[in-house]
């Protein structure tokens, strides 16, 4: 049986890059790093950088990273000070910010949690929504 997520794995075309990306700007811890990648890792959340071709998508695929609402602010203007590029708009419950990884992997720094989305479903469903 599952029991939950056990690790995160991105190709990034330049690991030296990509490890000061994830450790100094977005504050992940690094454990170790060999000629083609690294392990980091984020609260429990175990975090590869696998040096191949990248290759990001281009539909709403990607990975959203957990802060707390009183370090949104700063957090936010720390990226847009170090010129991240952002890809997105918040429409939705909570504060959020979309933005890339240097090979253009898209993130996204969000205030909430599945409950919070849920309630606020309640007052606002989306189209064709249907309680499971």
């Amino acid at each position: 049986m599952l029991q939950g997520l056990n690790h995160i794995t991105i190709a990034v075309s330049d690991l030296a890059r990509s490890l000061a990306f994830y450790t100094e700007l977005l504050g992940m811890t690094a454990h170790v790093r060999w000629d083609a990648g690294a392990y980091l890792s984020l609260g429990d959340v175990w975090f590869c950088l696998s040096c191949d071709k990248v290759a990001p998508g281009r539909d709403y695929s990607h990975i959203a990273l957990d802060i707390a609402a009183k370090d949104f602010t700063a957090f936010v203007t720390r990226l847009r000070q170090a010129g991240v590029t952002e890809w997105k708009q918040n429409s939705s419950e909570g504060q959020s910010l979309y933005f890339l990884d240097p090979d253009g992997h898209k993130l996204e720094v969000h205030c909430g949690s599945l409950q919070t989305r849920l309630n606020a479903l309640k007052n606002k469903p989306y189209s064709g929504l249907v309680w499971l």
